[in-house]
């Protein structure tokens, strides 16, 4: 068991470092909400991840990945939810446009101390989870994953669903320390992301790269 543990946390690693959806929304929700907020996109990113792992356990990622339609569907609207949240990144690009020129932007005004001066959004770090929970549990590719890779480090006689969900909890701290870092990252940089010409940078950077890969799994669907 400890070998196959130990083996399973070195491949989760790499699936958790590597760039996706997942890294944009937090990068997003950390400019655009503050380190709070982005903390709690990654606890639902990682609430996803347990979601996809009971499903898995009792057998619905093997029916999404023999069901066509149940698959597309669902990557369907993941991929509609990647292009509205690009879309919003890119909307609060184009209005920081003219802010530029201020003395002072509007991130200046903070919504709780030490929060590095973020400022407060609707929902609060309630919205910030759910956006996270949403992104991964609209990602039908993580259940994929999980139905392919999951059984490989399941030792013979193990409990299947005791094992399949301590794996997951293994992916699923790996992925809030990955996206945590991620947060500390931003808050510790604020001082200069927090420019409003930066900040439109970021925008504009962080929608073109939702936009795109909602498109492009809209297009795999559609291919």
């Amino acid at each position: 068991m400890l070998t196959s543990l130990i083996g399973f946390t070195v491949v989760a690693a790499l699936l958790t470092v590597s760039p996706g959806p997942d890294f944009a929304v937090v990068l997003r929700t950390a400019l655009g909400s503050g380190r709070r907020a982005a903390l709690c996109a990654a606890l639902g990113i990682a609430a996803g991840c347990f979601v996809w792992g009971l499903a898995g356990a009792v057998g619905l990622t093997a029916m999404l990945a023999a069901s066509k339609a149940a698959y597309d569907a669902l990557r369907i609207a993941g991929a509609l939810y990647l292009v509205w949240l690009g879309v919003q990144a890119l909307r609060s690009a184009r209005a920081r446009r003219g802010t530029e020129g201020a003395t002072a932007a509007p991130d200046a005004t903070p919504d709780a101390p030490g929060d590095g001066g973020a400022p407060a959004v609707p929902g609060g770090p309630w919205r910030a989870f759910r956006g996270g929970l949403l992104t991964n549990v609209l990602n039908p590719k993580v259940g994929v994953v999980y139905l392919s890779l999951l059984p490989q480090f399941i030792p013979h006689g193990a409990p299947v669903v005791a094992t399949t969900m301590l794996l997951v909890t293994v992916h699923a701290v790996l992925g809030v320390l990955w996206l945590g870092g991620v947060t500390l990252a931003v808050h510790r940089a604020r001082a200069v992301l927090q420019r409003p010409r930066v900040r439109r940078r970021l925008d504009q950077a962080t929608g073109g790269v939702l936009v795109a890969l909602g498109a492009a799994v809209g297009f795999e669907v559609a291919g």
